[in-house]
């Protein structure tokens, strides 16, 4: 089956819940709505010709000037057929997803990470909490509206015994950084090996 045979399959099947498609590098692209997320998935996964059985990755794009700034990715793979498909719809920041953990259990670590990194909640996920950073940690790191700093650093201190949290503080000598080719040396290595000759 080749990429405009899946799409085709696809449109004609979901007339109502495909806004639009395309096939870009060998791929097909879907822009579905929100509510129709599951009945989508469980159409690909379940439907004998598409055999879209494996969900790759989920991830978001934050468009923070947009009023739904959120974008949600999904990416499925068939592995009989070699096909990729990419899902993609919109959301506003505060709406609710819905989980596809009942579909694909393989999600759930997926949507945490969505969850972690952007602050995107969804509906009926089993254990929707942290993943990759701390409990404490303030904020979500892959908003474009988060400091580039961050807000706190957190290390274990030999003088406490324990873990404790600092506010980042970034050393300004990384301000001097001359950007000349290492080969050439910094300027304050030169000036050093001059010196010492």
């Amino acid at each position: 089956m080749t990429c405009a045979d899946l799409e085709k399959k696809i449109n004609s099947e979901l007339t109502t819940k495909i806004n639009s498609s395309k096939i870009n590098h060998g791929q097909v692209y879907l822009n579905i709505d929100g509510e129709d997320l599951l009945d989508v998935m469980l159409f690909l996964k379940t439907n004998v010709e598409t055999k879209l059985q494996q969900l790759i990755d989920i991830t978001a794009v934050d468009y923070p000037e947009s009023e739904k700034r959120f974008k949600l990715v999904y990416l499925l793979l068939s592995h009989e057929l070699n096909k990729r498909v990419l899902i993609e719809y919109e959301i506003k920041e505060n709406e609710h997803v819905q989980s596809l953990v009942s579909i694909f259990p393989s999600a759930n670590w997926m949507e945490r990470e969505v969850f972690d990194m952007y602050g995107i909640k969804f509906k009926n996920h089993p254990d929707l909490r942290r993943i990759l950073t701390d409990y404490n940690f303030e904020g979500y790191p892959l908003r474009k509206d988060f400091p580039l700093t961050g807000h706190n650093e957190v290390r274990y201190s030999e003088d406490n015994k324990k873990v404790i949290y600092e506010p980042v503080k970034l050393e300004q000598n990384y301000r001097n950084f001359d950007y000349e080719s290492p080969w050439e040396g910094t300027k304050y290595i030169e000036k050093q090996s001059k010196k010492d000759e």
